[in-house]
C-alpha cells in the first residue's frame, strides 16, 4: 500500500495565472481600443468578405502554439489574417439578410456577463440572473403590449433563448406533448404543423428534431396578389382535410415580418382559425416584433392574445447583441412538462419550494448563459423613447430608398415596404429596352445583385417571391445614415448601368 509519507511535490514551475485581475485589466484595455479602432475605420473594409474558400488554413500553423504567445502578437493575427475572412456585419453599408444591430450597451453587457460567466441553469445557481430575466421579460412584455397573460405578473412568462430556432423547438416540442397526452404517443406519426410558405426553414427543421414526419408539414401557398401573407379561408380549408382524414392538426405558425419579403400574416384571422382547431399558435416576430414597442406598428399583434406563444429577436433589431431571442409563452407549465429533468444533483430548497423559475426547464440545454444583463443594459441606457426613435429612423430612410426606387423607370418596388427593407428589382422594361428578352429578367438581376456584393462597397441578399427574383435592401445597422442609403443607390445604379449595357 501508498503512503502519503512517499508522495513527493514535483519540482516544477509555478504555473501562470490565467486570470490575472491586473493583466486582465490591462488587456481588457488593449481589446477595447482595438474593437474602438475596427469600428471607426469600419467603413474602409469591404463589406462582404472578398476571401476564398480555406484561405485560412493556408495562413495559420497545422498544430497549436507549444509556448504562450503574448496579446499583441494574436491581435496583430486578427488584424492581419481574420479580419479579411469577416463579412461586416456591423458596416453602415450593410443591407444584407436582416440586420445584426449592436450598441455600447448591448457589447458592454455582453462584456459584464462573459466576465461573470456564470451557469445560470436554475435560481439557486445565480438568484440575480433568474429574477432580472424575469423581470426584462415582463418589462418588454409590457412594452409590446403583450396581454397580462403572457406576463410573470399573470400567470405567463419570458425566457430568452438564443435564436428562433430554438423558441420554436420548444414551443413544438410543448405543443406535441399536450396533443399527445390527449391522442397517445403512439399517434405521433398523425401530428401536422401548419405554415406558410414563406415560413423561415427554422421551423422545418425544428419539425424534424420533434419527430414530425416531413409530409405533416403543410407549407401553404403564398402569392403575390395578397402580399404573400398566409390566407385564413386557405388554412381553414387544408386543416379540414386533413382532420377527414384521420389526421391530427397541433401546431401552427404565424409570421409577422417574413424572411423573404418581411410580409405580415393576418394574426387575428388566423388565431382564430387555430382556435376553432385547439392548435398551439406560435408567433414568429424574429425581425418585425422590435418594431412593434412603437404605437403605429403595434397593430401587426392585433389578436395576439389568442396565442399561445410569441417570440422575437433582440440581437436583430433591438441594439443587442447575438444571441438574444425573447419567447413568450401563457403556459409555462406546458414548456416545463417537456422540457424539465430533475436530477438528484441538481435538488435545492428554493426548486422544491416552487418559489422560483429554474430556467433549465424552459430550454432545449441544461447550462445558460446570462444574457439578461445586456438586454437590461440596453433598455436601461436608451429607454423606450429613443429605442422607437433608433426603429422610426431606419424605416424612415427604408422610405426614401423605397422612393429613388420608384423615381428610376429602370427599377421597380416588388412587394409593399411594411417595415425597413425594400425589395426591388431591374425591371423588366428595362431588360427589354436593353435588347434582351423578358425571360432574362432573374439572371439580370441576379448578376447586378452579385456584381454590386464583388465591389465590396455594400452588401445585399436576394429572395425568390412567386418566382421572381428579387433584391433585398434591408436598412437596420446601428451605423447607417441617409449618405449611406444614398451611396449604396449610387452603386447599385453603376452596376445596372454595365449589367444593362448602357
Amino acid at each position: 500500500m501508498g503512503s502519503i509519507n512517499n508522495l513527493t511535490e514535483k519540482n516544477t514551475s509555478e504555473p501562470s495565472n490565467t486570470l490575472d485581475p491586473e493583466e486582465f485589466r490591462r488587456q481588457g484595455h488593449l481589446m477595447i481600443d482595438f474593437l474602438a479602432d475596427y469600428y471607426h475605420n469600419i467603413e474602409n473594409f469591404p463589406v462582404r468578405s472578398q476571401v476564398p474558400p480555406g484561405y485560412l488554413r493556408d495562413i495559420l500553423p497545422d498544430a497549436a502554439p507549444y509556448n504562450p504567445e503574448p496579446i499583441e502578437t494574436i491581435l496583430k493575427d486578427v488584424q492581419t489574417n481574420i479580419i479579411p475572412g469577416i463579412t461586416h456585419w456591423q458596416s453602415p453599408n450593410f443591407f444584407a439578410y436582416f440586420p445584426s444591430s449592436g450598441s455600447t450597451a448591448g457589447f458592454l453587457g455582453e462584456m459584464l456577463s462573459t466576465g461573470f460567466n456564470i451557469v445560470g441553469f436554475n435560481w439557486i445557481s445565480s438568484p440575480s440572473a433568474t429574477e432580472l430575466e424575469n423581470i426584462v421579460m415582463d418589462w418588454l412584455g409590457k412594452l409590446l403590449q403583450l396581454p397580462k397573460s403572457f406576463l410573470f405578473s399573470g400567470g405567463g412568462g419570458g425566457v430568452l433563448q438564443g435564436t428562433t430556432c430554438e423558441a420554436m423547438l420548444c414551443t413544438l416540442v410543448a405543443a406535441r406533448d399536450r396533443t399527445l397526452r390527449q391522442h397517445g404517443r403512439e399517434n405521433i406519426g398523425r401530428l401536422v404543423v401548419y405554415c406558410s410558405d414563406q415560413t423561415h426553414c427554422a421551423l422545418q427543421k425544428a419539425a424534424k428534431i420533434a419527430g414530425i414526419s416531413p409530409k405533416n408539414i403543410r407549407s401553404i401557398g403564398t402569392s403575390s396578389s395578397t402580399n404573400f401573407q398566409l390566407c385564413p379561408t386557405l388554412l381553414d380549408k387544408t386543416i379540414l382535410s386533413d382532420v377527414k382524414n384521420g389526421l391530427i392538426p397541433f401546431y401552427l405558425c404565424v409570421t409577422i415580418g417574413t424572411t423573404s419579403s418581411t410580409a405580415v400574416d393576418p394574426l387575428a384571422p388566423l388565431s382564430e382559425v387555430g382556435k376553432k382547431y385547439a392548435l398551439w399558435v406560435h408567433v414568429d416576430a424574429a425581425y418585425a416584433g422590435s418594431a412593434c414597442i412603437c404605437p403605429e406598428f403595434r397593430h401587426f399583434l392585433d389578436g395576439v392574445e389568442n396565442v399561445d406563444s410569441f417570440s422575437l429577436n433582440a440581437h436583430k433589431w433591438f441594439l443587442t447583441t447575438l444571441d438574444c431571442c425573447c419567447l413568450w409563452v401563457k403556459n409555462p407549465s406546458a414548456l416545463i412538462q417537456s422540457l424539465s429533468t430533475d436530477p438528484e444533483y441538481l435538488k435545492n430548497a428554493a426548486s422544491e419550494s416552487n418559489k422560483v423559475v429554474d430556467y433549465k426547464d424552459w430550454q432545449i440545454m441544461l447550462s445558460r448563459r446570462f444574457r439578461a444583463l445586456k438586454l437590461w443594459f440596453v433598455l436601461r441606457s436608451y429607454g423606450v423613447d429613443q429605442l422607437r426613435e433608433f426603429i422610426r429612423g431606419h424605416v424612415e430612410m427604408a422610405k426614401y430608398f423605397e422612393g429613388l426606387v420608384t423615381m428610376n423607370k429602370r427599377f421597380e418596388v416588388v412587394v409593399p415596404r411594411y417595415f425597413s427593407m425594400v425589395c426591388f428589382r431591374v425591371s423588366v422594361a428595362a431588360v427589354i429596352s436593353a435588347g434582351l428578352q423578358s425571360e432574362d429578367i432573374n439572371e439580370v438581376n441576379r448578376k447586378l445583385l452579385e456584381s454590386v456584393n464583388e465591389s465590396g462597397r455594400v452588401y445585399m441578399t436576394h429572395a425568390l417571391l412567386g418566382g421572381v427574383y428579387v433584391i433585398r435592401f434591408a436598412i437596420g445597422a446601428t451605423l447607417t445614415d441617409y449618405r449611406h442609403v444614398k451611396a449604396a443607390w449610387r452603386v447599385v445604379q453603376e452596376h445596372a448601368d454595365v449589367v444593362l449595357g448602357r
